[in-house]
């Protein structure tokens, strides 16, 4: 009898500051091209998303700024640890994202790092940035929710 595959999802990494920072206006999941290296380093979960973002070169899309820790059982032939990351997409999806790019104020950040099925993937979003007061109204919104889910607990 065949075993079934292993489709659990193993979070890595998670860009918090995404979601204060921006609106999201949509979401897509990509693969990159890692080291072996890397790879080690990412099952040890020594990775950071803060300050990351996606550019387009060419047809191609590339991860910036994300921080994946150099693996210090690695000897010689260790990876530099902010070193552009090739994301693999389809090249419609990459367009489509160089199309979002263009517009005023639209920018991809990564939301989250991931094992899928053993690869590693990364969750982008298509983003907005926030005012202020947009901000402040998100924080004001979160805190209510929170008061909601707290006086209806006690009441039961």
């Amino acid at each position: 009898m065949a075993k079934p595959p292993d489709t659990s999802i193993s979070i890595i990494a998670e860009n918090r500051k995404a979601w204060h920072d921006y609106t999201i206006l949509e979401t897509l999941e990509a693969g990159m091209v890692l080291l072996g290296s890397e790879v080690k380093a990412l099952r040890n979960k020594q990775a950071q998303l803060k300050d990351s973002y996606v550019s387009i070169r060419g047809t191609e899309a590339f991860l910036q700024n994300a921080h994946i820790s150099e693996y210090r059982a690695s000897s010689y032939n260790n990876h530099a640890p902010e070193r552009l990351r090739k994301l693999l997409l389809h090249r419609i999806e990459i367009e489509k994202i160089s199309r979002s790019i263009q517009e005023k104020g639209i920018t991809v950040v990564p939301l989250k790092l991931y094992f899928k099925k053993g690869k590693v993937k990364v969750e982008l979003a298509l983003v907005k940035g926030k005012k202020a007061h947009d901000k402040r109204d998100s924080l004001k919104k979160r805190d209510a929710d929170r008061e909601i889910r707290r006086t209806m607990q006690k009441g039961r």
